[in-house]
């Protein structure tokens, strides 16, 4: 009786939810840079929202939460090359670190605008990740090191170098497990770390093409990894099976984010729409159709708003990029 309770449940979920986004489909954007968006982050609290550009800037938005809308507040300078990946403090809304190719990462306030550290890192970093107990950072460069960094001394603590392709990092929610998705000639894997030790605890061979990307949910109970071949596909973290498949995108999975009830999955690649999936069933809720590659996403952790940013140009100059991000989620009011 319960698993059909659990059953209608999810339909009853399924149908709300598409109801719901057929009435708040729409979408406003943002000019946040003079060049395109690698990476966007909404804060612990949802007030705000940050993005990175190839323009070598990290912009913050300020999000008006009765009005829908974004305000920009800050563009912080300082970085010296692209910065292709930023993260906030999972606890502290003030926060946030940036990876950059400029071998530096870089944490900043918001409450006083300033750079409080700059740490010098091997080589071009390209991914970044902040442990859930707000103690360490890790940092991935293009010749697959990775460094941990101690936030408080802000020194590396450690760094282990991989001798495959490192895609993107995560820890579990529990922060005892680091992982990390990677390509190994041509097939695409998780890597499970007991943390810190360090010692390889799991290898699964979740994809035929290159692990991409990778995502918890915010409770922790399950993951999302993205591939080059197409495919997402959920895992249950206690047990390590692959829950489902999700194969509506034709061209290789960039960004994943859950919502903050954890039952919806965003997917973001170089097709022209971006998949929103009901992860209890597999069933599309909703799509946004989009003209150019996404390369980042991110819902608010609080409300059904989608934040994103393509590969846009601008409408007057076909070669400029437009350098926006989109809020998506909206209703008419807005």
């Amino acid at each position: 009786v319960n698993l059909q309770v659990d059953e209608e449940d999810k339909m009853v979920y399924l149908d709300d939810m598409r109801t719901y986004f057929h009435s708040h489909n729409k979408q406003k954007e943002y000019v946040g840079h003079n060049s395109k968006v690698h990476t966007i982050g909404w804060n612990a609290d949802g007030r705000r929202l940050a993005s990175g550009s190839y323009d070598k800037c990290v912009t913050i938005f300020v999000f008006d939460g009765h009005r829908e809308t974004l305000r920009k507040d800050y563009t912080y300078k300082g970085h010296g090359d692209s910065v292709d990946q930023l993260c906030w403090h999972p606890t502290h809304s003030e926060q946030l670190t940036s990876a950059s190719g400029d071998k530096t990462v870089r944490i900043w306030d918001t409450r006083t605008h300033k750079c409080s550290a700059t740490i010098n890192t091997k080589g071009e970093n390209i991914n970044i990740t902040w442990s859930p107990d707000g103690q360490t950072i890790a940092v991935g460069n293009k010749e697959d090191l990775v460094s941990f960094i101690d936030v408080r001394s802000q020194k590396i603590r450690h760094e282990q170098q991989f001798k495959f392709e490192v895609n993107e990092l995560s820890w579990n929610n529990a922060n005892d497990l680091f992982y990390l998705t990677n390509a190994q000639s041509g097939q695409g894997y998780i890597h499970i770390y007991n943390y810190p030790e360090m010692e390889l605890v799991h290898c699964i061979h979740a994809h035929p093409g290159n692990c991409i990307c990778i995502k918890f949910e915010p409770n922790g109970q399950y993951f999302a990894t993205g591939s080059a071949d197409a495919l997402v596909s959920i895992w249950d973290a206690q047990e390590l099976y692959c829950r489902m498949t999700l194969s509506r995108l034709e061209w290789p999975v960039r960004t994943l984010s859950f919502s903050h009830d954890g039952q919806l999955l965003a997917s973001g690649s170089e097709d022209q729409m971006i998949d929103i999936a009901h992860i209890a069933t597999g069933e599309q809720v909703a799509h946004i159709s989009v003209a150019y590659p996404t390369f980042t996403l991110a819902w608010h952790p609080r409300h059904f708003l989608l934040a994103y940013a393509c590969d846009d140009k601008d409408d007057r100059e076909r070669d400029r990029d437009a350098g926006t991000v989109k809020l998506w989620g909206l209703g008419e009011r807005s």
